[in-house]
């Protein structure tokens, strides 16, 4: 059977439920058409894309649940909230917004923009026009700094004209967009990731969609991959519940694993691949979630809060999330990374300053309970989101070049959808697709037929 993306859609909404494959549950198929490492949003899209393909597949994920770094917590509070990624882009051509649908979940638009604080109130409205003009000129300069022949960092490119806002402008345009400081992101791989627009939500949460989108795949959950055996030809990969034998292996794990060794590759890993790997490392972005009784910030419901800052040391404001009580406040980049290092007390005590800094005594005194993410300590993913490093960003493109019969997906591999699901998403359907051809399981689409990347370049 062929398939081509045309009927992916339709088809892929259609599948009976597989069954998840718990190792203790069910036994894991020695042999498959093809093996995915990882049940993120990468993994789940490749496996319904060679389910599609009427191809044998399984899936083996080291950590207990589906979701990878989309993971929806519904048993901390009396709601659920997302603990990763919360938004999905583009919704004219984002295929996961129709499969969200399909499979009966809600998702309607985003908060379209962000209000300022300066100290304890809001700012007015030329104080807003001004941020935003200057991050205008920010992200100009950091445009055509990307066109000169050496890739630089967007630090070194700012304008010098930002005053007041300089801070805040860094904090939106580094920490908050890629988890790093600017100083540590490729110029070229900022410019190049402005292509994602308005984003979308989905009611139930994110991890919700993913793991309800990955009960349609045969998934071996709490079953990490030890060691991985390959060549043109074929490859094994090794669990603590036995060996699995497939034509070809798609690998969806973070660029930090893949360079931390915790896999054992035979033969190794070429240094190539590696390389790009390192110069793509994650970034740091951690949600700290606050319940507050009523409402003692006075906001709407997902409004989205910055300050005026003249430091690192600064956040965002999720507030009132779905229209709960709860208020996340998301650290980012080097602060983020090192107040995460310091444990969930440390976190939530610079919340509760923030919060007080901004809003008063009152908002304080508000609070319920907190939780926060420490997705660095997170031994199965190790960060938040890949951000290049200055003349890093041509390690994208290598890193999803096959190596024998692996390929490498995940939102690392994006060339523009970086630090994104949907671009975790398209990367799995796109390793699919070529793991499929090189098993003679897929012929070439026509070329009438546009994927979502071409979709986009040609709406540019």
């Amino acid at each position: 059977m062929t398939i081509t993306r045309r009927s992916f859609l339709s088809a892929s909404a259609a599948f009976a439920a597989a069954p998840v494959l718990r190792a203790t549950a069910a036994p894991l198929p020695r042999e498959a058409d093809i093996v995915v490492i990882g049940a993120g949003a990468a993994g789940i899209a490749a496996a319904l894309r060679v389910m599609a393909a009427n191809r044998k597949v399984v899936v083996v994920e080291a950590a207990s649940q589906i979701g990878g770094r989309c993971i929806t917590d519904s048993t901390t509070f009396d709601v659920a909230f997302d603990r990763g990624a919360r938004w999905m882009h583009n919704p004219e051509t984002n295929p996961m917004i129709r499969l969200a649908r399909s499979v009966g979940l809600d998702v309607s638009p985003a908060p379209a923009g962000q209000k300022m604080r300066i100290g304890r109130r809001n700012a007015r409205a030329g104080e807003t026009e001004e941020f935003l003009a200057a991050l205008v000129r920010a992200n100009r300069a950091i445009d055509e700094a990307s066109r000169g022949k050496l890739d630089t960092s967007c630090a070194s490119v700012l304008p010098n004209n930002l005053g007041d806002w300089a801070g805040a402008a860094e904090f939106v345009l580094g920490a908050n967009f890629a988890g790093k400081d600017l100083k540590d992101l490729s110029a070229i791989d900022k410019a190049r990731a402005q292509d994602r627009n308005a984003a979308v939500a989905c009611r139930q949460g994110l991890g919700t969609l993913i793991a309800k989108l990955g009960e349609q795949a045969p998934v071996a959950l709490s079953t990490p991959a030890k060691r991985i055996t390959w060549s043109k030809r074929d490859v094994s990969v090794e669990t603590q519940a036995g060996k699995i034998t497939a034509r070809a292996a798609i690998i969806t794990v973070s660029t930090n694993v893949l360079t931390a060794d915790t896999i054992k590759f035979d033969p190794e890993v070429p240094k190539r691949t590696l390389d790009a790997a390192s110069k793509l490392g994650l970034g740091s972005y951690d949600h700290i979630v606050l319940q507050l009784s009523g409402n003692p910030l006075g906001l709407a419901r997902d409004d989205i809060i910055i300050e005026q800052s003249n430091s690192t040391r600064t956040a965002l404001l999720f507030a009132n999330i779905g229209g709960s009580s709860l208020c996340s406040i998301d650290v980012g980049g080097s602060f983020g990374r090192d107040l995460s290092a310091q444990g969930e007390p440390a976190m939530a005590a610079f919340a509760k300053e923030w919060i007080t800094k901004l809003f008063g005594n009152e908002a304080a005194a508000a609070l319920k309970k907190t939780s926060a993410t420490r997705w660095n300590a997170s031994p199965f993913v190790m960060g938040a989101m890949s951000a290049a490093a200055p003349g890093g960003q041509l390690s994208r493109k290598i890193l999803a070049d096959p190596i024998g019969c692996m390929y490498l997906a995940g939102e690392a591999t994006h060339e523009t959808l970086w630090g994104t699901v949907d671009g975790a998403w398209e990367s799995g359907e796109r390793a699919a697709e070529a793991a499929l051809r090189r098993i003679g399981a897929l012929r070439d689409e026509p070329a009438d037929v546009p994927t979502q990347s071409t979709k986009r370049r040609q709406k540019r």
